[in-house]
Protein backbone atom coordinates (compact mmCIF):
# COMPACT_ATOMS: atom_id res chain seq x y z
CA UNK A 1 0.00 0.00 0.00
CA UNK A 2 1.43 3.32 -0.85
CA UNK A 3 1.53 5.94 1.83
CA UNK A 4 -0.86 8.18 0.28
CA UNK A 5 -2.94 5.49 1.20
CA UNK A 6 -2.58 5.20 4.91
CA UNK A 7 -4.30 7.52 7.49
CA UNK A 8 -3.49 10.61 7.37
CA UNK A 9 -2.24 10.27 11.10
CA UNK A 10 0.00 7.75 10.45
CA UNK A 11 2.23 9.55 7.06
CA UNK A 12 5.58 10.13 8.27
CA UNK A 13 5.53 13.72 7.11
CA UNK A 14 1.96 14.44 8.16
CA UNK A 15 2.93 13.26 11.48
CA UNK A 16 5.94 15.09 11.71
CA UNK A 17 4.36 18.43 10.95
CA UNK A 18 1.78 17.37 13.79
CA UNK A 19 3.36 15.72 16.46
CA UNK A 20 6.75 17.16 15.77
CA UNK A 21 10.10 15.26 14.51
CA UNK A 22 10.80 13.56 17.40
CA UNK A 23 8.31 11.76 16.99
CA UNK A 24 8.92 9.62 14.15
CA UNK A 25 10.93 6.33 14.54
CA UNK A 26 14.11 5.86 12.68
CA UNK A 27 12.24 4.39 9.47
CA UNK A 28 10.52 7.21 8.88
CA UNK A 29 12.36 10.13 9.05
CA UNK A 30 14.84 8.35 6.37
CA UNK A 31 11.42 7.59 4.47
CA UNK A 32 10.59 11.30 4.69
CA UNK A 33 14.40 12.00 3.17
CA UNK A 34 14.05 9.14 0.09
CA UNK A 35 10.55 10.98 -0.67
CA UNK A 36 9.44 7.89 -2.77
CA UNK A 37 9.41 4.13 -2.86
CA UNK A 38 9.99 1.30 -5.66
CA UNK A 39 7.66 -0.76 -6.69
CA UNK A 40 5.98 -3.01 -4.14
CA UNK A 41 7.87 -0.66 -1.51
CA UNK A 42 6.73 2.08 0.31
CA UNK A 43 9.33 4.94 1.04
CA UNK A 44 8.82 3.56 5.06
CA UNK A 45 9.69 -0.01 3.55
CA UNK A 46 12.37 0.96 1.69
CA UNK A 47 13.81 2.84 4.45
CA UNK A 48 13.47 -0.03 7.00
CA UNK A 49 15.28 -2.28 3.93
CA UNK A 50 17.90 0.31 3.81
CA UNK A 51 18.64 0.55 8.04
CA UNK A 52 18.18 -3.48 8.57
CA UNK A 53 21.12 -3.95 5.92
CA UNK A 54 23.19 -1.33 7.34
CA UNK A 55 22.72 -2.10 10.92
CA UNK A 56 21.65 1.43 12.41
CA UNK A 57 21.06 4.97 11.59
CA UNK A 58 24.06 6.13 12.35
CA UNK A 59 25.74 3.33 10.27
CA UNK A 60 23.33 4.66 7.47
CA UNK A 61 25.02 7.64 7.97
CA UNK A 62 28.71 6.36 7.80
CA UNK A 63 27.65 4.37 4.82
CA UNK A 64 30.13 4.25 1.52
CA UNK A 65 28.77 4.95 -1.68
CA UNK A 66 28.89 1.71 -2.61
CA UNK A 67 27.39 0.56 0.07
CA UNK A 68 24.36 2.53 0.24
CA UNK A 69 23.79 1.68 -3.33
CA UNK A 70 23.67 -1.81 -2.92
CA UNK A 71 20.36 -1.26 -0.74
CA UNK A 72 17.64 -1.64 -3.74
CA UNK A 73 16.10 1.43 -4.56
CA UNK A 74 18.88 4.01 -3.87
CA UNK A 75 21.86 4.63 -5.57
CA UNK A 76 24.14 7.55 -6.13
CA UNK A 77 21.61 10.63 -6.08
CA UNK A 78 20.25 9.65 -2.72
CA UNK A 79 24.19 8.91 -1.44
CA UNK A 80 24.77 12.85 -2.55
CA UNK A 81 21.92 14.02 -0.82
CA UNK A 82 23.01 12.35 2.31
CA UNK A 83 25.89 13.61 2.49
CA UNK A 84 24.80 16.97 1.85
CA UNK A 85 22.45 16.75 4.91
CA UNK A 86 25.27 15.25 7.31
CA UNK A 87 27.47 18.06 6.46
CA UNK A 88 25.24 20.88 6.32
CA UNK A 89 24.41 19.25 9.80
CA UNK A 90 28.01 19.39 10.87
CA UNK A 91 28.43 23.49 9.58
CA UNK A 92 25.42 24.00 11.80
CA UNK A 93 26.66 22.52 14.76
CA UNK A 94 30.40 23.89 13.83
CA UNK A 95 28.53 27.24 13.52
CA UNK A 96 26.59 27.12 17.14
CA UNK A 97 29.64 26.09 19.21
CA UNK A 98 32.01 28.34 17.29
CA UNK A 99 30.02 31.67 18.62
CA UNK A 100 30.40 31.47 21.88
CA UNK A 101 32.41 29.26 24.61
CA UNK A 102 32.73 25.68 23.81
CA UNK A 103 32.02 24.70 27.32
CA UNK A 104 28.68 26.47 27.45
CA UNK A 105 27.65 24.33 24.83
CA UNK A 106 29.09 20.84 25.89
CA UNK A 107 26.22 18.86 24.33
CA UNK A 108 27.01 20.37 20.70
CA UNK A 109 30.64 19.59 20.59
CA UNK A 110 29.93 16.20 21.46
CA UNK A 111 27.04 16.27 18.80
CA UNK A 112 29.46 17.93 16.12
CA UNK A 113 32.39 15.76 17.26
CA UNK A 114 30.43 12.40 16.70
CA UNK A 115 28.75 13.53 13.21
CA UNK A 116 32.47 14.21 11.58
CA UNK A 117 34.01 10.89 13.17
CA UNK A 118 31.20 8.68 13.74
CA UNK A 119 31.30 5.88 11.36
CA UNK A 120 34.75 6.09 9.87
CA UNK A 121 36.40 2.72 8.66
CA UNK A 122 39.70 4.12 10.19
CA UNK A 123 40.57 5.69 13.80
CA UNK A 124 40.51 9.69 12.80
CA UNK A 125 42.29 11.48 16.05
CA UNK A 126 41.01 15.20 15.92
CA UNK A 127 41.65 18.48 18.02
CA UNK A 128 39.35 21.52 19.13
CA UNK A 129 41.53 24.47 18.89
CA UNK A 130 39.89 26.76 21.93
CA UNK A 131 41.37 30.18 23.17
CA UNK A 132 41.36 32.08 26.23
CA UNK A 133 37.47 32.25 26.11
CA UNK A 134 37.26 28.51 25.39
CA UNK A 135 35.68 29.91 21.61
CA UNK A 136 36.70 27.40 19.33
CA UNK A 137 39.10 28.30 16.76
CA UNK A 138 40.02 25.40 14.57
CA UNK A 139 39.17 21.52 14.12
CA UNK A 140 40.93 19.78 12.30
CA UNK A 141 41.51 15.88 11.98
CA UNK A 142 45.27 15.72 13.02
CA UNK A 143 46.19 11.59 12.42
CA UNK A 144 44.30 8.72 11.20
CA UNK A 145 45.53 5.05 11.21
CA UNK A 146 44.63 1.58 10.77
CA UNK A 147 41.44 0.13 12.12
CA UNK A 148 43.21 -0.72 15.27
CA UNK A 149 45.04 2.50 16.06
CA UNK A 150 46.17 5.42 15.04
CA UNK A 151 49.78 6.98 16.03
CA UNK A 152 49.70 10.25 17.63
CA UNK A 153 52.94 12.83 17.79
CA UNK A 154 52.87 14.69 21.02
CA UNK A 155 54.98 17.05 19.65
CA UNK A 156 53.38 17.85 15.85
CA UNK A 157 49.93 18.57 18.10
CA UNK A 158 51.67 21.04 20.06
CA UNK A 159 53.24 22.86 16.94
CA UNK A 160 49.34 23.03 15.65
CA UNK A 161 48.74 24.45 19.35
CA UNK A 162 51.44 26.94 18.96
CA UNK A 163 50.20 27.68 15.31
CA UNK A 164 46.88 28.32 16.76
CA UNK A 165 47.81 30.82 19.39
CA UNK A 166 45.34 27.85 21.62
CA UNK A 167 44.92 27.88 25.33
CA UNK A 168 43.30 24.65 25.47
CA UNK A 169 42.32 21.69 23.33
CA UNK A 170 39.19 19.30 23.79
CA UNK A 171 40.60 15.84 21.72
CA UNK A 172 38.19 13.64 20.04
CA UNK A 173 38.95 9.91 18.63
CA UNK A 174 36.36 7.18 17.00
CA UNK A 175 36.67 3.60 17.24
CA UNK A 176 35.61 1.57 14.21
CA UNK A 177 34.65 -1.45 16.83
CA UNK A 178 31.84 1.07 17.99
CA UNK A 179 32.35 0.25 21.63
CA UNK A 180 32.52 3.74 23.24
CA UNK A 181 35.00 3.19 25.90
CA UNK A 182 39.03 3.83 26.37
CA UNK A 183 41.64 2.10 26.22
CA UNK A 184 44.09 1.85 28.19
CA UNK A 185 47.02 3.07 25.74
CA UNK A 186 43.89 6.31 25.04
CA UNK A 187 44.32 6.79 28.68
CA UNK A 188 48.00 6.92 28.49
CA UNK A 189 48.15 9.10 25.20
CA UNK A 190 45.86 11.81 26.61
CA UNK A 191 48.31 11.75 30.24
CA UNK A 192 51.19 12.28 27.57
CA UNK A 193 49.30 14.89 25.54
CA UNK A 194 48.14 16.94 28.82
CA UNK A 195 51.88 17.18 29.80
CA UNK A 196 53.53 17.99 26.68
CA UNK A 197 50.78 20.51 26.03
CA UNK A 198 51.26 21.74 29.94
CA UNK A 199 55.00 22.73 28.82
CA UNK A 200 53.68 25.66 26.47
CA UNK A 201 50.80 26.67 28.50
CA UNK A 202 48.17 24.82 26.63
CA UNK A 203 45.67 22.49 28.96
CA UNK A 204 43.49 19.59 27.90
CA UNK A 205 39.84 19.91 28.60
CA UNK A 206 38.69 16.50 27.45
CA UNK A 207 38.98 13.79 25.40
CA UNK A 208 36.10 12.28 23.74
CA UNK A 209 35.87 8.42 22.41
CA UNK A 210 33.04 8.19 19.66
CA UNK A 211 31.72 4.84 18.85
CA UNK A 212 28.75 4.03 17.17
CA UNK A 213 25.94 4.59 19.47
CA UNK A 214 27.83 7.05 22.13
CA UNK A 215 30.67 9.48 22.78
CA UNK A 216 32.51 8.56 26.39
CA UNK A 217 34.05 11.89 27.60
CA UNK A 218 37.36 11.43 30.02
CA UNK A 219 36.38 14.71 31.84
CA UNK A 220 33.15 13.06 32.89
CA UNK A 221 34.67 10.03 33.76
CA UNK A 222 37.45 12.34 35.70
CA UNK A 223 40.56 10.68 33.37
CA UNK A 224 41.37 14.05 32.75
Amino acid sequence: MAITDWPADDRPREKLLTKGAESLSDAELVAIFLRTGIKGKSAVDLAREALRRCGSLSALFGASDKELCAVPGLGVAKYAQLQAVLEMARRALREKIGNGSALNSPHAVRDYLRLRLQGRPHEVFAGVFLDAQNRVLAVEELFRGTLTQTSVYPREIVKRALHHNAAALIFAHNHPSGVAEPSRADEMLTVALKQALALVDVKVLDHFVIGSDAAMSFAERGLI
